[in-house]
C-alpha cells in the first residue's frame, strides 16, 4: 500500500525545514541544493512543491503571517484604549519577537517589486485587505463609542500605512534612527488631535 502524503504539511515541513538558511543567508545566496539538503529531501523533490526558491520564501512569510495574526488577535482583545490596539498593529516594524518575520518579508517585498508574481502580489493584497478591514473597524468602532471624532475614518488608510513607509525609510536610508520612537509619537500627535476632548 502506498504512503498518502498531506502535500499541503509537507510543502510547510519543507519551508520551515528552510527558514533558518533563508535567514542566515538571504533568498540570493542559497542555492536549491542547499534548500534540499537542510529539509532532508532531493532536488527534484523542491520542484514538485515549489516554482523556485522564492517560492518558498512566500510559503514561511504566509505561515509566519497566520501564527502572528492570532497573536495580534489575542493581544488586541486584551487593550480598550484605541490608542493602544493601533500601536500594537505598529509593532510589527519594531518589537523583537517579530524580527524574524520582519526579515523574510523583506525579503518577500523584495522578490515582489523585482520579479512580479501574481500568486503572490494576491497574497500581498489579500493580507493589505484582511489588515486594513481589521484597523479600520477598530478606528469606526472608537468613533462609535464616542472616542475619536467622526473624520477619524478618513485618515485610515493614511494612518494604515505610515508604519510600513516608516519601516521602508528606516531600512533604506539612515532618515530614521529609532523607528518606535518615530511611530509612537506620530501616533501620540495624531491622537491628540482625532481623540474627542472630554
Amino acid at each position: 500500500m502506498a504512503i498518502k502524503v498531506d502535500k499541503v504539511q509537507k510543502r510547510k515541513d519543507i519551508a520551515i525545514s528552510c527558514k533558518e538558511l533563508i535567514l542566515l543567508h538571504g533568498i540570493k545566496d542559497i542555492t536549491i541544493s542547499q534548500i534540499a539538503k537542510i529539509a532532508g529531501v532531493g532536488k527534484g523533490t523542491i520542484y514538485e512543491y515549489f516554482k523556485n526558491k522564492e517560492d518558498i520564501v512566500f510559503e514561511i512569510v504566509n505561515i509566519m503571517i497566520l501564527d502572528r495574526n492570532i497573536r495580534v488577535e489575542e493581544e488586541l482583545s486584551k487593550l480598550t484604549c484605541t490608542k493602544d490596539k493601533i500601536k500594537l498593529f505598529s509593532s510589527f516594524f519594531y518589537v523583537n519577537k517579530d524580527a524574524e518575520l520582519r526579515k523574510l518579508y523583506k525579503e518577500f517585498v523584495s522578490i515582489t517589486l523585482s520579479s512580479p508574481d501574481e500568486e503572490m502580489i494576491e497574497f500581498q493584497t489579500q493580507c493589505f485587505d484582511i489588515h486594513y478591514v481589521r484597523f479600520e473597524q477598530i478606528i469606526q468602532d472608537a468613533i462609535d463609542n464616542g472616542e475619536l471624532i467622526e473624520q477619524s475614518i478618513q485618515l485610515v488608510r493614511g494612518l494604515f500605512v505610515s508604519a510600513e513607509g516608516m519601516f521602508i525609510a528606516s531600512e533604506a536610508t539612515n532618515s530614521i534612527k529609532n523607528i518606535e520612537s518615530e511611530l509612537n509619537q506620530f501616533l501620540d500627535t495624531l491622537f491628540d488631535l482625532i481623540e474627542v476632548k472630554k
